[in-house]
């Protein structure tokens, strides 16, 4: 049986061998003739732009955090119960605003008992009417004067009535006496004249602090701007040196920034900031640098500047965390190129080069972005033409057409 089919079976196998090799002779001339004849693609269309080379502004990127200007923890002076707080929080007030009253029935019975005390003695060394205090001009003082010009004039005529023998020689020496001790009363009247304006001037200090005490029942704000918190109420018993109140200014804002050890030759006094905060995404606040630390941080190894940004709405609140670019002096010419002519893929940046009629894919540095232009810091020279806008339709050796 199988010596039968074997010739017919072979030959069935060499005609399908033979088929399939001149299908396949085929099927290679087709193809050949194919790719000789296809036409080339036609070169991209695409719009080009020199590199531009120019100064542009140059800025040190930091950051920091908002401080109101000046902060007062506003406290009691005298001692006293609480009886009004004109005052709620959150409200602005200019410098000297009563922020809270203490009770001054104490305060101003003790002014009333200095004056009164004052003014006695102002009567009794003559001082009413303004007038200045010369102690010849004290009552007591003149009567003591007017004493010893009476026993000097006795004694005078005693004097002369000896001489004529008419009254003895111990009348004589009496009238001496009186005479001596008419002076002496006149100087302790002078004594106790100086004495006694010296006590005036004690008086005269008690009324000032009496005073001061009475004012110090108003406690006032310190300085113009808000009241960040007022922690006492009517009723409440405060001592002195207890706080009553916190008092912020926020215009201007002060913006303390850390500048890292390698950039402090950058920083200057003067020089203009640059401020955004993550409470209004967009904006930016300006500032200028009003102090630069003498020495770095040594647990931080960076430098502590402050700068002052105005802040006439209240909008900027002490607290916010900043970013700040701080403008640099002019350097060399940047390379700039549309944003547009940039492709980024995973971090890495690119531009295509026009050459000739092909482009030339570069790996590139960005620098500063400057309005719709963003600097190339490295991977172009002047005088170059870009891609204006890639798109992902160009790779490196596609033809292109430049406009």
């Amino acid at each position: 049986m199988r010596g039968y089919f074997f010739p017919r079976t072979w030959y069935f196998l060499v005609a399908i061998a033979a088929a399939a090799s001149s299908l396949s002779v085929a099927a290679c001339g087709s193809g050949s003739g194919a790719v000789s004849a296809a036409p080339k693609p036609e070169p991209l269309a695409i719009d080009a732009v020199a590199v531009e080379s120019r100064p542009i502004d140059r800025y040190l990127r930091v950051t920091g955090s908002l401080l109101a200007d000046e902060q007062a923890e506003v406290s009691a002076e005298s001692a006293g119960r609480v009886v009004e707080t004109p005052v709620e929080r959150g409200a602005r007030v200019s410098q000297g605003t009563v922020l809270v009253r203490i009770s001054a029935a104490e305060t101003a019975a003790q002014l009333q008992e200095a004056e009164a005390n004052a003014a006695q003695i102002e009567a009794r060394l003559g001082l009413t009417g303004g007038r200045t205090f010369d102690p010849k001009r004290v009552p007591d003082v003149m009567n003591s004067q007017a004493s010893v010009e009476w026993a000097e004039a006795e004694f005078a005529r005693i004097g002369s009535l000896l001489e004529q023998k008419v009254v003895s020689k111990s009348e004589y020496d009496q009238r001496k006496t009186q005479v001596e001790a008419a002076r002496q009363q006149y100087q302790m009247a002078l004594n106790v004249a100086e004495q006694s304006y010296r006590s005036l001037e004690s008086a005269r200090a008690r009324i000032t602090l009496a005073r001061k005490a009475l004012a110090d029942t108003s406690i006032r704000a310190p300085f113009s701007g808000l009241v960040a918190e007022r922690v006492v109420s009517i009723g409440d018993y405060v001592t002195r040196g207890a706080r009553v109140a916190t008092v912020v200014r926020v215009d201007p804002m002060r913006v303390e920034l850390t500048v890292p050890e390698q950039s402090v030759s950058l920083i200057s006094v003067g020089q203009p900031v640059r401020i955004t905060v993550d409470a209004y995404p967009g904006e930016t606040f300006t500032a200028r640098i009003r102090f630069v630390s003498p020495s770095l941080r040594p647990d931080q190894r960076a430098l502590t500047v402050e700068a002052i940004a105005p802040n006439p709405d209240g909008r900027l609140k002490p607290g916010l965390f900043a970013t700040a670019s701080i403008q640099q002096p002019p350097s060399a010419p940047a390379l700039l190129v549309p944003s547009s002519a940039v492709e980024t893929v995973s971090g890495t940046s690119r531009v295509y080069v026009v050459k000739g009629d092909t482009v030339e894919e570069r790996i590139v540095t960005l620098g500063e972005t400057v309005g719709p232009l963003v600097e190339i810091t490295t991977g172009l020279i002047a005088k170059e033409t870009v891609a204006a806008e890639p798109k992902g339709r160009l790779a490196d050796g596609v033809r292109v057409q430049a406009r």
